[in-house]
């Protein structure tokens, strides 16, 4: 014996799903803030990544991190550092990861500057460092955000919209924690990393995407494939990440692993935006709030 049902009643079922598991209003996620101490502010204790000037000026590098996380769950630093151009954009001129450029979808691919450079990154052993805890290095801080859900249905965190940090004029996380502010003007702790850890369900008809604009350094993995290159110390620049494009299964659950770096005076500019319904996951081995 067959069981039909109607299209009416499939659509009715979803609608009543919607009324009685409507989104949340806002979604918090909490990550690890490292703070350092400036190079040159510092004496010789100043780590030398932060507060430095790469060998090809301010600006964006792509490529100085391998296109896959590490063992550990971290980005592994790799050197083949390039200085962009302008980016690899879609068909829409809306600017996207190397990694991701279809040809066939329309895409405009990258344009680098001559030669090679890792952007201010002094090795791999001091890129390490980032984003594990090192003592007498960094100071570890546990950072709550909160993405808050807007009419188109996407969740926001932006620095400019928070009360919080619309007062500090950037986004400035660990005032006064951690080594202290470094003094000068503005009087800010500029100097750290940030790193979060998410899951999310993939939905194939959903039009699911991310959306990173800010500075400094940005590497955003998605089931452990790099899907945002950010970096270099810059201006606030954009990235955006169809999810469709990664060849995911509909329904299964995925990782969304963060990395972000402020590395230089005189802003801290940090905005995402997703229609994704992220969820905390498990922090890597490494070091991390408890």
């Amino acid at each position: 014996m067959k069981t039909f049902i109607s299209i009416t009643a499939v659509s009715a079922m979803s609608i009543m799903l919607a009324i009685t598991n409507p989104p949340p209003d806002s979604i918090e996620l909490t990550g690890t803030v490292r703070d350092f101490k400036e190079q040159g502010g510092c004496g010789s204790n100043g780590h030398p990544d932060f507060e430095v000037t790469p060998s090809k000026g301010f600006g964006q590098y792509c490529k100085n991190i391998a296109t896959q996380l590490g063992a550990d769950g971290k980005p592994v630093f790799v050197g083949n550092g390039k200085k962009v151009r302008w980016q690899c954009t879609d068909s829409n001129y809306q600017p996207i990861c190397w990694t991701m450029y279809d040809a066939s979808q329309g895409d405009h691919n990258i344009r680098y500057r001559r030669g090679q450079s890792t952007g201010g990154i002094q090795s791999a052993s001091s890129f390490n460092q980032w984003y594990n805890d090192v003592d007498d290095v960094n100071i570890n801080i546990p950072l709550t955000i909160r993405l808050m859900r807007q009419a188109d249905g996407s969740y926001v965190f932006d620095d400019q919209l928070d009360s919080q940090y619309q007062q500090l004029g950037g986004f400035f996380p660990i005032e006064n924690q951690g080594w202290g502010n470094p003094g000068g003007s503005p009087d800010r702790n500029f100097h750290f990393t940030f790193e979060l850890h998410t899951e999310f369900t993939y939905q194939a008809n959903g039009a699911q995407y991310f959306q990173f604009i800010g500075d400094d350094d940005v590497w955003v993995f998605i089931n452990g494939q790099l899907v945002i290159d950010l970096g270099g110390i810059h201006g606030s620049t954009e990235q955006n990440v169809d999810i469709s494009r990664l060849g995911l299964e509909d329904g299964e659950s995925y990782t969304l692993d963060f990395f972000f770096a402020e590395r230089h005076r005189t802003q801290s500019n940090f905005r995402f935006q997703t229609n994704l319904l992220l969820e905390e996951a498990d922090l890597p081995e490494g070091g991390g709030y408890d």
